[in-house]
């Protein structure tokens, strides 16, 4: 009985599945020039910003991995991460990836972590949930400055952004709380954990040479996927705005939402949900919506994410055992936290402030320039190996702190 229900409800997802994939085809055909207007929106993205702000952080979070820095680092920063969040000190090195690059790094790390059985499986559930974050060059480079002309919101978005993040981890620390792990002697590990990095005797790496061949392959099969799915969002989109199923869609919310809403923040928080980038965009673009309105529902997608970003963290997810839809759930609640805190922080503080007037720029990846190109790479590479020689130097203190309170 039970195997029947179940088939059933294979059967009608894979229906409404193949019903949807057909008129997406459909819609290619009927509109040729929006798809490809779509896909080469998505194309500009994914090559101007996302390969050279995004690959270099694939690369080197694979190769630290494989040499067992998360190792040396989780020995070391266990006593900060584990009263937080309940988990290890390792995952310490996913977080503070993923809040200084962006989606879907973190989600990326973790995954891999869990792979080569770093950290355990309910360790891998509670450290997603809050470390799946966006960067500071989305947030203050696109949002702040590129779409809304306004710098001084910047702080605004991104403490709102890393705040519900935390908080979220903060709930899911509770997450299955009667299970935990204790730590070895701090001082031992330590220095073996050093030991073997330095010497790249952990148990999981091979040569040099090897490491470095399969990180470089595993980051270029990450990125291409990651191309495919944001150019594929982007021509989405595109279709629903040309084939009007998505005003349809829209005006049966506005009748069913019992409280007022305006149509254009709708429209942008319901683009929004499917793709990240374009439902900030046409937020940021609309007019009559105050202001406070525009901030909270802009914070509330970037923590969400979307569903391109879902989709990219979920195909990382999905080699792994963790549990998919508590991701899903966790992304949501970092979305709500994120709007809560935003709204708070601008009552605060932001209520009397003097904000530059909203004007939409020009993306300054719609067109490929190669020294805007060259920048963002450099950038990203600067960026990563501040945050690990910070994260060592910090280590470092934190491991002699340690020593010395265990010797007196």
């Amino acid at each position: 009985m039970k195997a029947t229900k179940n088939s059933e409800k294979i059967s009608l997802s894979n229906t409404i599945f193949i019903i949807f994939i057909l008129w997406i085809l459909y819609n290619l055909i009927l509109f040729p020039k929006t798809s490809i207007n779509g896909a080469v929106k998505g194309l500009n993205l994914w090559f101007n910003v996302l390969i050279p702000s995004l690959f270099p952080f694939f690369i080197i979070s694979e190769i630290l991995v494989s040499l067992g820095f998360v190792d040396f680092m989780g020995d070391i920063l266990g006593p900060i991460m584990k009263p937080l969040f309940n988990v290890s000190g390792k995952g310490a090195f996913p977080f503070t990836m993923s809040i200084t690059s962006g989606y879907p790094v973190g989600t990326k790390i973790v995954s891999n972590m869990r792979k080569k059985q770093i950290i355990s499986k309910i360790e891998s559930q509670r450290l997603i949930s809050f470390s799946s974050t966006s960067g500071p060059l989305f947030m203050i480079g696109a949002v702040s400055i590129g779409m809304l002309n306004s710098p001084q919101v910047g702080p605004l978005i991104v403490a709102s952004h890393y705040l519900g993040a935390i908080t979220v981890g903060l709930i899911f620390r509770f997450y299955k709380h009667n299970i935990s792990f204790k730590y070895k002697d701090q001082k031992h590990n330590v220095f073996i954990s050093a030991k073997n990095f330095l010497l790249f005797k952990n148990k999981n790496s091979k040569n040099l040479g090897t490491i470095l061949s399969n990180s470089t392959k595993e980051s270029i099969n990450s990125i291409l996927l990651i191309g495919g799915f944001v150019i594929f969002y982007s021509v989405l989109t595109e279709i629903l705005y040309e084939s009007k199923l998505f005003y349809l869609i829209l005006k049966i919310f506005h009748e069913i939402i019992p409280f007022n809403i305006s149509t254009n923040l709708l429209r942008g928080i319901a683009s929004g949900i499917i793709e990240i980038t374009v439902g900030c965009r046409t937020i940021a673009e609309s007019n009559g919506i105050p202001l406070i309105q525009k901030l909270t529902s802009i914070s509330f997608l970037i923590g969400w994410s979307g569903l391109s970003i879902h989709s990219q963290a979920l195909n990382f997810i999905s080699s792994t055992d963790i549990n998919q839809k508590l991701y899903i759930f966790s992304k949501f609640l970092h979305g709500i936290f994120s709007g809560f805190f935003c709204y708070i922080i601008y009552n605060l503080k932001y209520k009397d402030m003097a904000i530059t007037s909203f004007s939409v720029e020009n993306y300054p990846w719609e067109v490929f320039s190669p020294a805007n190109w060259t920048k963002i790479l450099f950038s990203s590479i600067q960026l990563e190996l501040i945050v690990i020689i910070s994260l060592t130097i910090f280590s470092i203190i934190s491991a002699i702190i340690g020593y010395h309170k265990n010797t007196i």
